[in-house]
């Protein structure tokens, strides 16, 4: 057994202890500190590549929590606009309080519109048909809200926080689905009641994401005195209006002109609202009797989330690229909270002043992916599995969906389903998790497409 030199034999009483004291203080901090970063399947996946390292160590050493954030990053303009979160009961506690600590923490004018009025977090929600026409209470799609008015949230069913599938005409069997369309109106009265001096209202839901300097870059290629209605362009019928979920912008001039116009024609437009399913459309409606008809905005404002974009294509003949996007649709909080840190981290760079497509997809995207991904779901859609098909036959392994992917230049992801079907795609997504899917991508071909479309000089906007 070593031995200790003479001259430090003294020390060694003094030395044992304080190092058991030193290591019990250090085991004890360790185990006192309960703080966990919890990071939900939609923002990370199985990895079973080498190459998803820089992933998990970023998700390892990611900033602090975002409410622990003690700035604000200067946002010039934003005093000027009216930032409306619609949002409802049933999803209200869930949704909101991310948003509170994150993307709403540092906007100067905001209003929270619900069903329901409450605190959450220090910002109580308005109920948004306080003023509306009483007779309205007897419709049946308001009862959900005669429940909550009269017990609270303990009148709620566990019907009323179930989820149902989307179909082509909305969710009409969910009691809170039903009542939202009723909200588009009177929040279009509540909003301009509460600031009927802002220059921009701009209206998002509790899943929607905002990047706020974008925005402010994008709204200075317009003047808030026209009459304009800024959103991502939807079709029912012959009627063209903004997707709600995407987020839209209404000028101030348009923004009394709307308001002006349904308070002389309320019960008119109550009943419009009646036999419609979607509130966003009846809105849309509304503002072309008052003269006012959508600026077309894709692709500042998508109906996706910013898992689900197809940062590397194009849509209506447009790429995507360069341009930068204002709002992501169906974010869970914790997709808000890892978009956040990126964003925060992206602005603390004080030259830039903008964040493309193509910053998002090379920077926050791209690490994440992964060439094979267990129960993950890249929404490869291609290829069928008929006689004119000419991929692998049904059930087909990894390895012979890869293959056939290969076999075509423009393939850069595939996927094989519970099914055994193999599907590919030339898109390049981050997917979203799904049990029994494995899904994959060609890295290289990414990379390389990353490659050619390069850096953007300056940003692309929708005028």
């Amino acid at each position: 057994m070593p031995t200790l030199p003479a001259r430090y034999g003294r020390w060694v009483p003094i030395l044992i202890p304080l190092a058991l004291i030193t290591l019990f203080l250090h085991l004890n901090a360790g185990f006192g500190d309960t703080t966990q970063v919890v990071l939900e399947p939609a923002s990370f996946g199985t990895v079973n590549e080498t190459e998803a390292t820089s992933t998990i160590s970023t998700s390892a050493t990611a900033a602090p929590p975002a409410e622990k954030a003690s700035t604000c990053h200067p946002l010039p303009g934003i005093d000027d606009i009216l930032v409306v979160i619609k949002t409802g009961i049933t999803e209200a506690q869930h949704k909101l309080p991310v948003h509170i600590r994150t993307t709403l923490r540092c906007i100067p004018n905001k209003l929270i519109v619900s069903d329901f009025e409450e605190e959450i977090d220090g910002l109580r929600t308005l109920d948004v048909f306080r003023n509306v026409s009483q007779t309205l209470y007897s419709n049946n799609d308001f009862a959900l809200y005669n429940r909550a008015r009269q017990g609270g949230r303990a009148a709620l069913t566990d019907e009323d926080h179930t989820k149902v599938a989307n179909s082509a005409s909305g969710m009409s069997d969910n009691p809170g689905w039903k009542l939202d369309k009723w909200k588009f109106l009177p929040m279009i009265q509540e909003a301009r009641a509460h600031r009927p001096d802002a220059k921009w209202y701009v209206f998002l839901e509790a899943d929607t994401y905002p990047i706020w300097p974008n925005l402010l870059a994008w709204l200075e290629n317009y003047d808030s005195k026209e009459k304009l209605y800024l959103g991502n362009q939807m079709m029912i019928g012959d009627t063209t209006f903004a997707h709600g979920g995407s987020g839209f912008v209404i000028s101030n001039a348009a923004m009394h002109a709307v308001a002006d116009f349904y308070t002389k024609h309320a019960e008119e437009w109550n009943q419009i609202t009646d036999r419609e399913w979607a509130g966003d459309c009846v809105l849309g409606m509304a503002l072309a009797k008052a003269g006012i008809g959508l600026t077309w905005s894709w692709p500042h404002v998508t109906t996706q989330s910013v898992w689900e974009q197809d940062a590397l294509g194009e849509g209506f003949g447009t790429p995507q690229w360069c341009f930068p996007p204002f709002t992501f649709h169906h974010m869970t909080p914790a997709d808000v909270e890892e978009m956040w840190k990126f964003d925060q981290e992206w602005f603390s760079n004080d030259n830039r002043t903008f964040l493309t497509y193509g910053d998002i997809f090379r920077n926050f995207v791209r690490p994440m992916l992964t060439s094979v991904s267990d129960d993950w779901d890249n929404n490869a859609p291609d290829g069928d599995n008929h006689a004119a098909y000419l991929g692998p036959s049904t059930p087909a392994s990894m390895y012979e969906c890869a293959e056939h992917c290969a076999r075509s230049s423009e393939c850069m992801q595939y996927r094989v389903d519970e099914h055994g079907r193999c599907t590919t795609s030339g898109w390049a997504l981050r997917g979203l998790p799904k049990p029994g899917i494995m899904s994959g991508t060609m890295l290289w071909r990414v990379d390389a497409a990353i490659k050619q479309r390069g850096k953007c000089r300056k940003p692309k906007f929708v005028t």
